[in-house]
């Protein structure tokens, strides 16, 4: 469909649609809500994380999710997420939920860490982890503002 304007009329503002919209985030311990080098998880991205640990039999305060990035898929670089016991010396660890409860918490509102690699912060700095559970799909959805192209699969991406 194709919209006509008149002479000295501009077309009206398109409007962005916000990818957070209808998200509780949780912000590191120690950082700003929305600040252009935090990462931020949801609640449902908190939630499922706590259920995984659990599954795996690592406790919070054993362990905590990695996040990176590697080189490859469609778009050039990919997403990379795994248990890990400890951070490594550089990485940047971000603490995540103390205190707060999510539905059938397992670990009784400990907190969660995620361990970020100085490489990979690069590109993650300002992440929302998100996790999605629809008739569709199920999984965790990478929110980064660092992404100027991603592919369908969304896993990939181009920065």
């Amino acid at each position: 469909m194709q919209t006509l304007l008149q002479p000295g009329t501009s077309a009206p503002p398109v409007s962005q649609k916000d990818p957070l919209a209808g998200m509780t985030l949780v912000t590191a311990e120690g950082q700003q809500p929305r600040a252009k080098q935090a990462i931020e998880i949801t609640k449902n991205a908190l939630k499922r994380i706590r259920i995984a640990m659990a599954k795996e039999g690592i406790t919070p305060s054993q362990g905590g999710l990695r996040v990176g990035i590697t080189g490859g898929g469609c778009s050039g670089l990919s997403y990379n997420i795994r248990f890990d016991t400890q951070p490594r010396d550089r990485d940047r660890t971000f603490t995540f939920g103390a205190g707060l409860e999510t539905p059938n918490d397992p670990s009784g509102a400990q907190p969660i860490r995620l361990f970020v690699d100085p490489k990979s912060y690069i590109y993650l700095a300002g992440l929302v982890l998100d996790f999605e559970e629809t008739l569709m799909r199920q999984g965790f959805n990478f929110i980064n503002p660092n992404s100027t192209k991603s592919c369908g699969c969304g896993s990939s991406f181009s920065a």
